[in-house]
């Protein structure tokens, strides 16, 4: 019997560019947002399954942004999340970084918009069940 957490990242994900020293808009990266609670139930089913990429929290604490592939705006309808073409990244040193960019460079790694969408609708109903939604 196997224990190992099944990856669930595509092998064609487009490799990530260098993040900015500062805080500046990169376009190949869309941010699906979500309200905190939501986000950081979402956070921890990603991290355990080990597919969790790049998450921020807003400047006024109000909601929690993952890093998805750049045009998964044109598709994305979830109800209680946004999802916006374009990025501003802060450096990696920023304290809103929930899971900062890592490795050589430091690179940001965006979440499978498809395991996003799992996990997000999998935190909802957590979160409805513990009577802390709906949102």
């Amino acid at each position: 019997m196997t224990t190992e957490v099944p990856q669930y990242r595509r092998p064609d994900a487009p490799a990530a560019p260098p993040a900015a020293p500062d805080a500046t808009p990169v376009t190949t990266y869309d941010t699906v947002t979500a309200a905190t609670r939501h986000g950081l139930e979402t956070v921890d089913i990603l991290r355990l399954r080990r597919a969790c990429g790049s998450v921020r929290q807003s400047a006024d604490g109000a909601s929690i942004a993952f890093l998805v592939p750049a045009g998964t705006a044109l598709g994305w309808h979830l109800p209680g999340t946004t999802c916006t073409p374009g990025a501003t990244l802060p450096p990696p040193t920023d304290p809103r970084w929930i899971m900062p960019p890592s490795g050589p460079g430091p690179l940001a790694r965006p979440t499978d918009s498809w395991v996003l969408r799992s996990a997000l609708c999998e935190a909802a109903s957590t979160l409805t069940a513990g009577g802390l939604g709906p949102f």
